[in-house]
């Protein structure tokens, strides 16, 4: 059985300590513990934290492996500091049955990097039509508990009612991606005063509060569990607050470059910073900001959204949504949540970590650096600040809006189920980890 023993590092930001790691898990914490047997990583007082859970990442197989694959995906993860993450349904075809999810899940398991657990769609094709097999998705090897419709709003309030009542029936969760498609055909940034200067169809915050009303109001009607994709206005905010004080299960996750990025930089034109939800002004990323800190944005999640050159090598109006967000999560969030009072690794590692892994009840995840839990870690260097290179990045693509910022810490190791994944911030081979087993 494999055994590792990680000197010198500091969980959550704290006191120095030694982790003993026994096959896939913590065997032992301490000072200067005996190295016996073990294979010796020095952590150099660097920051130890369990490792991420993304809630919300596309990785586009089957149907776009042109873009991302699961494997591409699985490794960008890992660079990210993350040991589980969330696929949707967006697929082609789309994971609406439980062949499609299970073979997802079993690619997932086969790459080895992280855990990969599909989302099922909430509707045939996602066409907002008629309700998927959410059942047999839920019982299938890849046991399902997230459904969204993500890329689509699940718009017609009956078809949502009814996908809200189904999935209490086992527990799960819908997963709403907030758009009201009457008030955004055409749209193609926030709406304001810039988005008419710019000469692009304006995308008003109500597109996106309206729905997250109706659906906070239909989640209370049914007694059932809600999630809220990528808030990103300071009213949605609002509404989650209010609906949380008055004991709806609703729970919501905020994109880092929702929580970085404003409108503003859509003034060049440039369709690395088209994404939907769009940038919004700074009043809305302030407020989720302080939305996150206090709890009523519940996690981070990145909305990974890979895409081939050609869809983004355009103009504006004809580019593709989205931007990639995996391997510069952590730095963009350390980046705008730094200043805030009271915000530290353990509120952190709760927004990144346990919470999207209690939500989207990923086993085995989110657990405290502790002894007998997974050895399931992420090693943070926060004295190195990395200058960000599309070109370096695991995933095929490289639409990050990041390119050529600087992101304040880097991810020097990952750990997934006791195996060393990634080795001062390089992925290490399957073959390589068991090499030295």
């Amino acid at each position: 059985m494999t055994e590792i023993l990680i000197t010198r590092v500091r969980p959550y930001g704290e006191e120095c300590v030694d982790i003993r790691i026994v096959g896939e898990k913590i065997a032992e914490i301490g000072s200067s513990l005996e190295v016996g047997n073990a294979q010796v990583f020095n952590g150099q007082d660097r920051v130890a934290l369990p490792s991420f859970v993304d809630l919300h990442t596309h990785l586009r197989e089957p149907g776009r492996e042109d873009a991302e694959t699961i494997a591409t995906g699985s490794r960008a993860a890992a660079k990210g500091g993350f040991s589980a993450v969330f696929a949707m349904a967006n697929t082609s075809p789309v994971a609406d049955t439980a062949g499609v999810v299970e073979q997802v899940w079993r690619i997932g398991k086969e790459v080895g990097f992280v855990d990969v657990f599909p989302i099922g769609a909430v509707t045939v094709g996602i066409a907002g039509e008629r309700l998927a097999e959410l059942g047999a998705m839920a019982n299938s090897a890849a046991h399902v508990r997230v459904f969204s419709d993500d890329g689509n709003c699940v718009s017609d309030p009956l078809l949502m009612r009814r996908a809200l009542e189904y999935v209490k029936t086992f527990g799960g969760v819908i997963a709403q991606h907030s758009q009201e498609p009457r008030l955004t055909e055409g749209a193609q940034m926030n709406e304001s005063e810039l988005s008419s200067r710019l000469g692009l169809a304006g995308w008003p915050a109500v597109a996106e509060e309206a729905i997250i009303a109706r659906d906070i109001l239909l989640a209370s009607h049914v007694n059932s569990r809600l999630h809220i994709c990528h808030v990103s206005t300071a009213g949605s905010v609002d509404l989650i607050r209010w609906a949380k004080n008055r004991g709806v299960d609703v729970t919501a996750e905020v994109t880092p470059h929702h929580l970085l990025l404003t409108q503003e930089l859509a003034t060049g034109y440039d369709p690395v910073y088209k994404v939907n939800p769009p940038l919004r002004a700074e009043s809305d990323v302030l407020a989720l900001r302080a939305g996150l800190a206090d709890g009523t944005i519940d996690i981070v999640a990145t909305d990974h959204a890979p895409h081939p050159h050609e869809a983004k090598d355009c103009e504006w109006n004809a580019a593709a949504f989205g931007m990639l967000g995996l391997e510069t999560a952590l730095g963009a969030v350390v980046l705008a949540m730094s200043q805030l009072p009271d915000w530290n690794w353990r509120t952190l590692s709760d927004r990144m970590s346990v919470t999207p892994a209690t939500i989207g009840q990923a086993q085995n995840h989110g657990r405290p650096i502790a002894v007998g839990e997974p050895a399931n870690i992420v090693v943070v260097d926060t004295q190195v600040e990395k200058v960000i290179d599309p070109s370096e990045f695991a995933s095929i693509s490289q639409n990050s809006p990041y390119r050529a910022m600087t992101l304040p810490t880097s991810i020097s190791d990952v750990f997934f189920r006791g195996r060393h994944v990634v080795r001062s911030g390089e992925v290490v081979e399957i073959r390589e980890v068991n090499s030295h087993d």
